[in-house]
């Protein structure tokens, strides 16, 4: 029987089979047709659609249709052959009875009837015939059919194909247990070409369409060259099979063999009095459970993971998960906490120590320990929002308050972060999951009382794995996080006795709802005073010891220092003055080195000599009283500026052309400006019809720097009045403050930075919103008395002190109004 599988009860088997031998010699005495003169013979014929049966080859078939069996009949009446006919693969609707051109001459045995009713029979496949004419077709057919010549001369080529497929049939027998080993012997002793390729594809389990194909090669040579090429395939399918099946078992066998090592381990161990390694572990977690006081929720849920550990095997999947989950219960900080330092005078001594000015952030902290101090029912810790440009002592700052009040400092930085998952962790269904970094922060730091720092929170991101700034609602919450839920723990962690500071450059980026929570502290830019005492204090003994000059005697004069703020550095903080205090100091050390002469003593023009030319210009007052030229006051992340606003007058048809990179809301604060000009020109004495016929052009220099704000509204409107009005605006007079469009003067931000490069600059008189007159207590005194600040409500109080109060007819004045 060929491989095709016939599945039949066991009834069917024993009638289909059981007197096989009997049946099989009744084939042999069934005799072919008589050869007519064509040498062709007619015979009834039989459609077969389920098998294919090869010459010399015996197997079943079933007789699907009464048509088959008529014909069947027909020739056992006769005791003789039918021809088996094969449907064709490109057989149409409209070719009906479109057959294979090659049949096969069969010898068909008694027709048996099975219980499910269907009628089989054993077939012996004889010679393969060629179709020549169907002669009937109802009540079965009837086919002329002429045997096929398959003679062939035995040749070199010929025989190395028979013996390549012996070769890969033998290899393929090895590897297949469905073929039993009897189908190789049978096909060494096949001298025929033609009968061993029909008898390996008799044995492979081969599609129909393949089986088909192979019926219809008739030349032996021809069907060896198609055997070969399927028993190849299907040997490199059975030696992967064979090497995965290796490997499998490998694994299978290394497992049980560790299984039984272990097993035998354990044995001995007991033997001994001694306890496995696997116990032993589960003891100690146990022991160190018991020594930590937990909270009751904690233990109890500790508690049932570790009996669900003692209950696994070692090797167990689980086992891996539910250890580092333990892992991560006893060695969070539940209950252990460090004292805080309640002396005033000894926080206050750390923080004057360690930072130069930023009042406001240790006023803060000292307010703090004062409360602590008087045991209050109930104390919420600070939540503290550090807020100003890079450099400024934000982060150095959280780590001596965390100094001072003998704290441990922790620091996170969530500058990109952008996963959820990166605040609360990740659920312990995920392979590789751990808790989130805020848990991860608290178990480095051993407390429950840290001081802990949130570096860059105005720097989160969101995307489709969540957002990481709604997740912190809850960290910077005192109302919710003495409850602080991690997806890893599933337990609450109470995080309520936590400092939390966090940092920011700017508040725009930060959520609102997250900054609701925060206190904010800003950290202004330092102005040239502080950041040369900063440079005395700090800086330069940093630089000297990491350049190992600390005990040269180097000095650096004021001087020196003031040229390196001003030509070199262009930032509201440190750290590139202190790059740039390095350099200088690096040069001498390199010096020392090679035995050259070095200065002790660091003078503006040994700086110059070491940095090498300016780097940065600071914009300066205008040199002369000018018309259509007005000096406006600018804050920058890196301090304060002056802008001069320039206007000119062309002829042209009304229109205003603003350039110089200005943003939309300074856009907005022009035309304000030139509104104000048309709805006073009567009282400014300008002719309204001079609107309609000429063009206003305002600029502001520098157009590569963007600009935005409306700080610069009154500036706008001076500069404009001027020009219109011809009256010179005062060139050390500058100015900052909101315009509407019925002249009041509104307040505006960075007030201090403002009138810093006011004096810097060299102006002398300093115009501001009235309202803004109380950010003048954060200015200095020595600035203050250097310059004279000048409060305003109205625009009207701002002309008599930015104009002259008659128009210049000089050629200046001339040449900027071109109508």
């Amino acid at each position: 029987m060929n491989s095709e599988a016939w599945y039949l009860d066991e009834d069917d088997q024993d009638n289909l089979i059981g007197n096989i031998h009997q049946r099989t010699e009744e084939l042999y005495r069934i005799s072919s047709w008589e050869m007519e003169d064509d040498d062709s013979f007619t015979s009834p014929a039989i459609l077969v659609e389920d098998v294919v049966v090869f010459p010399h080859m015996i197997s079943p078939i079933f007789l699907n249709d009464e048509a088959s069996v008529q014909a069947v009949e027909a020739a056992q009446e006769e005791n003789k052959t039918v021809v088996a006919l094969y449907w064709s693969d490109d057989i149409s609707d409209a070719d009906a009875d479109q057959f294979l051109p090659i049949g096969l001459e069969i010898a068909v045995g008694r027709i048996l009837t099975l219980q499910g009713g269907e009628r089989s029979a054993l077939v012996q496949g004889r010679k393969r015939v060629e179709i020549v004419d169907i002669v009937q077709t109802e009540p079965y057919y009837v086919v002329k059919a002429r045997p096929v010549n398959d003679n062939f001369r035995m040749t070199r080529h010929l025989n190395a194909m028979m013996r390549t497929s012996r070769n890969l049939f033998e290899r393929c027998v090895s590897l297949n247990d469905n073929l039993p080993e009897e189908a190789h012997l049978f096909s060494i002793n096949i001298s025929d070409p033609g009968w061993l390729a029909d008898m390996i594809a008799t044995s492979l389990s081969l599609s129909i369409e393949t089986r088909k194909n192979l019926m219809t090669l008739v030349h032996p040579a021809d069907r060896l060259k198609a055997i070969n090429q399927i028993l190849a395939e299907e040997l490199d399918v059975l030696e992967l099979e064979d090497e995965i099946q290796t490997q499998v078992k490998t694994e299978v066998d290394r497992s049980h063999r560790e299984y039984y090592l272990r097993e035998q381990m354990r044995a001995i161990q007991l033997e001994l009095g001694e306890d496995d390694f696997w116990g032993q572990e589960i003891r100690e977690l146990a022991e160190k459970l018991e020594t930590l006081s937990l909270p009751e929720v904690v233990m109890t849920h500790a508690t049932r993971e570790l009996q669900r550990l003692q209950q696994m095997p070692s090797m167990a999947p689980e086992v891996g998960i539910i250890r580092t989950y333990l892992d991560w219960i006893l060695e969070l900080p539940w209950t252990e906490m460090t004292e805080d330092n309640l002396d005033v005078k000894h926080v206050t001594q750390v923080l004057e120590t360690d930072h130069y000015g930023l009042q406001k952030a240790k006023d803060r902290i000292l307010e703090y320990i004062a409360v602590r101090s008087l045991q209050p029912k109930r104390l919420q810790q600070p939540i503290l929002c550090f807020v100003g440009p890079p450099g400024t002592g934000k982060t150095s700052l959280g780590k001596s308050i965390a100094a001072a009040l003998g704290r441990t400092f922790v620091r996170l930085s969530l500058g990109g972060v952008r996963d959820e998952a990166e605040i609360r962790g990740h659920r312990r269904t995920y392979i590789g999951a751990l808790p989130g970094r805020i848990i991860q922060t608290m178990r480095r730091s051993g407390s429950r009382n840290p001081l802990f720092m949130l570096d860059e929170i105005d720097k989160m991101g969101a995307d489709f794995r969540g957002d990481p700034s709604s997740a912190l609602l809850e960290v910077l919450d005192p109302e919710q996080n003495y409850a602080f839920s991690d997806h890893y723990l599933e337990v609450d962690y109470d995080l309520s006795e936590v400092i939390f500071i966090t940092t920011a450059n700017t508040l725009g980026s930060i959520p609102p709802a997250l900054l609701d929570r925060l206190e904010v502290i800003e950290f202004s830019g330092y102005i040239e005073n502080e950041k040369i005492e900063i440079a005395k204090r700090f800086l330069i003994p940093r630089q000297l010891e990491e350049t190992g000059l600390d005990e040269e005697g180097i000095q650096f004069l004021e001087q020196a220092l003031t040229k390196i703020i001003r030509e070199y550095t262009f930032e509201a903080g440190v750290r590139n003055f202190e790059r740039e205090i390095g350099r200088v100091l690096r040069k001498i050390a390199r010096f020392k080195t090679e035995g050259k002469r070095y200065p002790k003593k660091i003078t503006p023009q040994v700086v110059r000599r070491y940095l090498g030319p300016q780097e940065f210009f600071e914009t300066e007052a205008e040199g002369e009283d000018e018309v259509g030229v007005a000096t406006a006051l600018a804050w920058t992340e890196n301090g304060g500026e002056i802008m001069p606003i320039e206007v000119l007058i062309l002829a042209g048809k009304g229109n205003l052309q603003i350039t110089g990179q200005i943003g939309d809301v300074m856009q907005e604060s022009a035309q304000a400006a030139l509104s104000y000009l048309k709805s006073r020109a009567e009282s400014l004495k300008i002719d309204p019809e001079i609107f309609e016929n000429v063009d206003v052009h305002l600029h502001v220099p520098e157009g590569a720097i963007p600009k935005a704000g409306p700080s610069a509204g009154i500036t706008i409107a001076a500069a404009m009045i001027s020009a219109f009005t011809e009256r010179p605006s005062y060139h050390l007079v500058g100015m900052t403050g909101e315009i509407t469009l019925r002249g009041r003067v509104l307040p505006v931000g960075g007030i201090r930075e403002k009138v810093l490069a006011a004096h810097r600059s060299g102006l002398k008189k300093v115009i501001i919103p009235e309202k803004n007159a109380k950010d003048l207590e954060d200015i200095p005194n020595p600035v203050l008395s250097d310059i004279e600040i000048v409060a305003v409500k109205h625009m009207d109080e701002v002309l008599p002190v930015a104009l002259h109060i008659a128009a210049s007819h000089s050629k200046t004045t001339k040449r900027k109004i071109a109508v």
